[in-house]
């Protein structure tokens, strides 16, 4: 069949449905899953775009791009949570490893193409991999922030990580996104979310 490596690899994404986050969903019941992390960042990058800093030079369509398949090598590498230090210690060299060997179900030169959407997302040095990670990077906040914070509370999170690992990622891609972390990290204070 002319399409098998194709159909390969979307069967082997699949995988992604059972790779597990620290986060909860909205209505607080569950853990979700990094495919439905996926799904909401993409749609949130489209309802965001309007407030994104030098949106003349961001094309929409490769944010998308890259936030669809920039998750992918948790299949392999597992979800890293931001705030873990620990495990945060050669994340990038598991992921890349991973990226290679998913990407690598794929011929030429799709699978050069989706290992570099994924490698520009990491190095955030372009105006799509900066919009795409403020996006990445906000919406497990607006999760906490909106629920019980259980994934925050349960690690000890504190004011001062949230800042350091979110405050400028968000804050350089849109006024507004900065804003909004602002008003949302302070209800998280003032209802004991996180930690002072």
């Amino acid at each position: 069949m002319k399409i098998q490596k194709e159909v390969d690899f979307i069967l082997a994404v699949d995988a992604l449905k059972n790779v597990q986050r620290r986060n909860f969903n909205a209505d607080d019941n569950r853990r979700e899953n990094t495919a439905e992390h996926s799904w909401q960042i993409i749609i949130l990058a489209q309802i965001l775009f309007p407030y994104a800093k030098n949106r003349e030079d961001i094309d929409l369509l490769r944010v998308i791009r890259m936030l669809s398949i920039h998750d992918l090598v948790e299949i392999e590498a597992g979800d890293t949570f931001l705030f873990d230090e620990k495990a945060m210690v050669g994340k990038f060299e598991r992921e890349k490893l991973s990226a290679q060997n998913i990407f690598g179900i794929l011929d030429e030169p799709l699978r050069s193409d989706f290992f570099n959407l994924w490698l520009e997302f990491e190095e955030e040095k372009t105006a799509d991999a900066v919009f795409a990670c403020s996006i990445d990077r906000i919406m497990p906040f607006i999760l906490n922030s909106h629920t019980s914070g259980k994934s925050w509370t349960e690690a000890g999170v504190t004011e001062k990580q949230i800042r350091n690992m979110l405050e400028n990622a968000i804050g350089r891609a849109s006024d507004e996104m900065g804003e909004a972390f602002e008003l949302l990290l302070n209800k998280s204070l003032e209802t004991e979310k996180v930690l002072k």
